[in-house]
């Protein structure tokens, strides 16, 4: 007599103690599953009102810096009718607006200084081990970048999250490799 070819149905009615087939649970342990490579912070969210002949339309204006930590940074600023889709639409668009950063032994190559509307920053390299003596923006994005030591200095009065954002990419920017 010859085996059959018809496979056993052991595999597709596995049942757990209970006597139930397990729940799938979608997303969990395939390969195929996208892990995003980029880290995500919000710097600012801010509502923002535009005055029509019938009424004001608030709307929600998110700023998010994403990066990897290995020298590439972006800034994403968008808006949206709710809080979570302006996030999602930054989020995407500070994906979209990455630049490579120099960084030489976890610091930047050289002192520099860089203006962006109101704002001036200015960067200073450090020895290993000092740290990163920055604070607001400057710290989410030299974080994000994969800057670890690192000086700066807000040399405007500028409190604007979204300004120093702005002349803090356009400082990194301006670095070169020597």
């Amino acid at each position: 007599m010859v085996a059959s070819a018809v496979p056993t149905q052991a595999k597709t009615d596995a049942k757990n103690s209970d006597g139930f087939r397990p729940v799938r649970k979608f997303g969990f342990g395939r390969s195929g599953a996208v892990k995003d490579e980029y880290e995500t912070k919000l710097l600012d969210l801010a509502r923002v009102t535009r005055v029509t002949g019938g009424g004001k339309r608030m709307k929600f204006r998110a700023v998010v810096i994403a990066g990897d930590k290995k020298s590439k940074i972006g800034i994403g600023i968008d808006k949206g009718k709710d809080v979570s889709q302006a996030i999602d639409k930054a989020t995407a668009r500070a994906k979209k607006n990455m630049i490579n950063v120099v960084v030489v032994n976890g610091t930047i190559p050289h002192q520099v200084e860089a203006k962006a509307g109101p704002a001036v920053i200015l960067l200073k390299p450090q020895a290993k081990g000092r740290g990163l003596v920055a604070g607001g923006a400057v710290r989410v994005i030299c974080d994000l970048a994969g800057i670890k030591d690192v000086s700066s200095k807000i040399l405007s009065g500028s409190k604007n999250k979204l300004n120093n954002a702005r002349a803090t990419m356009e400082a990194l920017k301006k670095l070169k490799a020597k």
